[in-house]
């Protein structure tokens, strides 16, 4: 599968220009997802030139090493615009998702298990209400 992936503010926290701080299992996700399940994975983000850069050192740091940077192959073009076509991924992963940005492991477990959003979110609010104490208040 083709994923792409966002980098601040989803594997590191948001401090653009400056690269945050590493989101709790960000990058051990991502190594497994390319190195176990080979899948290939596209770093998608807003930052250009020597910002760029450093994003991709900050990850090749670590261990994971994207299929193609902000394009849809390795080898791809820029286009008559100075952009690279619309990307060809079957899953974003970016913060800016509606419903925010999962922690790794849930979004582990989607991409492995076939989960959707819906599937894991049902659950954690599903043991979160039998956990919860039957009081009544103004949201109830």
């Amino acid at each position: 599968m083709k994923i792409a992936v966002d980098f601040d503010g989803t594997i590191v926290e948001h401090e653009y220009p400056k690269i945050g701080k590493e989101l709790p299992f960000a990058t051990q996700t991502l190594k497994l997802l390319i190195n176990k399940h080979n899948h290939q994975l596209i770093l998608w983000t807003v930052r250009k030139g020597k910002l760029l850069q450093e994003a991709v050192d900050w990850c090749k740091e670590r261990g994971i090493e994207f299929y193609a940077v902000n394009k849809n192959f390795p080898e791809e073009e820029l286009d008559n615009n100075g952009g690279y076509c619309k990307i060809d991924a079957e899953l974003f992963i970016d913060d800016r998702n509606m419903g925010g940005l999962p922690d790794w492991g849930e979004i582990y477990k989607m991409i492995t298990e076939g989960k959707s959003w819906k599937d894991i979110y049902s659950k954690t609010a599903d043991n979160n209400e039998r956990t919860r104490k039957k009081k009544k208040g103004w949201f109830w």
